[in-house]
Order: C-alpha cells, then structure tokens, then sequence
C-alpha cells in the first residue's frame, strides 16, 4: 500500500496551510522562502489539488475517482466534491471528534474499532448517508487510547451536520454538509478547472 512519509509541517509549509486543519497543533517556525517566484495558474490548481489531497489522507487514483464521482451528480461538481470528501468515514470519526487526527481516525477504522448502524467496517472511504450510526466498538471504548483522546477533545464540538456525544462515543450524521459548513481551506473550483483540461 502506497504511504505519503512526508514530514506533515514541511508539507503544510510548502502548501500554504496551517497544521491546525489536520487536527495538529505544532507549529513550525521555519518559513518557506521561495525568491519572489510567481506561481503560474496550473501552479495554483496543482497546489489546491495537492492540498486538498493532503488534508484528506488521500492518494491520486482514489481522488481522480472521487471527481468523477462528483462531476456525475447533480448540481456543481465543486461542491458534491467537498461534501463527497466529508462524507468519508475517516472525516466523519476525525470530525465527531473519536480521533486527534485524521491520520488517526484512518487507523481507528482499519484497526475495526468503528461501528455504521451497528455493523464494523473497516474501510476508511466508506461513505456514510445522512441518518447513519456512528459509534466506537463497546469493548474498545474501555481503551487508554479513547481516554486520552476523549481528555484531548473535551472542548470539541461537533458540526452543525452532525450530532456527536464524546462520553458514549457515539454519533449520528443528520444531513450532508453543504459547502458553506465545511471549514476546509481549499478552492475546488481550480481543482474542477485543473481536471477539466
């Protein structure tokens, strides 16, 4: 399986973003100094691509897919991108607040600690549909790792698309997010002109 090693604050310095929106909070104090080159318009669509691969844990080929996923629903192919994106359930543990990081979240998935309507699955791009159940395993919620993570996300609150309770480790998604509700700083309307050429 292909794995991104990239130190994570090198790549968010070189793409332009802050830690925080992968759910870190180290900061680097390096700047990136590139000598007043200016970035041409495939440089930017690349860039906002590559960011929003990045904030999402996700590789090429699965992504390319999930456009054309987005470009046959109906309505503006941007934003069924980003809502498609936050409808993984890796996003959704990371967002209920079950995970420190996204990277994280992925593992608690793979690792068959998550259960959708009272059923385990593992696979981290699984998409979840408005009304599902999302809830941590009973036996793995007596894990030190959930205290911690618990303890880390006290003051966590879910989003308005979602209803999440930290002391059961459980959620539910009550609708799809539109793309005023999610707080992702990428423009997918250079990543849509990127993939139209």
């Amino acid at each position: 399986m292909a794995v991104d090693r990239t130190p994570v604050l090198k790549r968010c310095r070189s793409l332009g973003m802050e830690p925080m929106y992968l759910g870190i909070n180290k900061t680097s104090k390096r700047k990136l100094t590139r000598a007043n080159r200016k970035v041409s318009e495939y440089g930017l669509q690349l860039r906002e691509k590559q960011k929003a691969k990045f904030i999402y844990g996700m590789l090429e080929k699965p992504f390319h897919n999930l456009f054309e996923k987005a470009e046959r629903m109906p309505g503006l192919t941007g934003p069924n991108l980003m809502t498609l994106l936050e409808l993984r359930l890796d996003n959704i543990v990371f967002r209920m607040g079950f995970a420190r990081t996204r990277r994280e979240a992925r593992q608690i998935v793979d690792h068959k600690h998550v259960l959708v309507n009272g059923k385990c699955i593992n696979i981290p791009s699984y998409r979840v549909n408005p009304g599902d159940k999302i809830e941590i395993k009973e036996k793995s919620k007596s894990l030190q790792r959930y205290k911690d993570i618990v303890e880390a996300n006290a003051g966590h609150t879910a989003p308005a698309w979602m209803e999440a309770d930290l002391e059961s480790l459980s959620g539910t998604v009550l609708e799809k997010p539109m793309r005023e509700q999610i707080d992702v700083p990428v423009n997918e309307t250079l990543i849509v002109e990127l993939y139209s050429k």
